[in-house]
């Protein structure tokens, strides 16, 4: 345990950070659910309904340090991939990968 005030002060903050990460993170995930619903009925439209939201709320998740700046972006960019597509956003995501091209040895270095 803390072993004196300022580590004791450190401790309840982190505490409560927390916890309102974990709700952020929770209420994210509903909305993202919610998306992928309404993408997977067929009636979606990248820039507005349930999509908009959930990306909405990603960034806000993403701007108060609930989320990391590059999961944020993965995941906005995965959801309106999926938007475009439309419902068969996983199936056709597999199969046109682009092929990874073999590196160059790198040269040995100079002492």
């Amino acid at each position: 345990m803390a072993s004196h005030k300022s580590a004791w002060k450190r401790h309840l903050q982190s505490e409560k950070r927390r916890e309102r990460n974990r709700n952020v993170k929770s209420a994210l995930k509903t909305q993202i659910k919610k998306a992928r619903e309404e993408i997977a009925s067929g009636k979606v439209s990248p820039v507005a309904g349930e999509v908009k939201t959930a990306v909405a709320a990603i960034a806000k998740a993403k701007s108060g340090g609930a989320l990391h700046w590059r999961t944020a972006a993965r995941r906005m960019s995965r959801l309106m991939k999926q938007a475009a597509k439309g419902g068969n956003g996983k199936a056709e995501a597999a199969t046109t990968t682009k092929p990874t091209r073999a590196r160059a040895p790198k040269a040995p270095k100079k002492a």
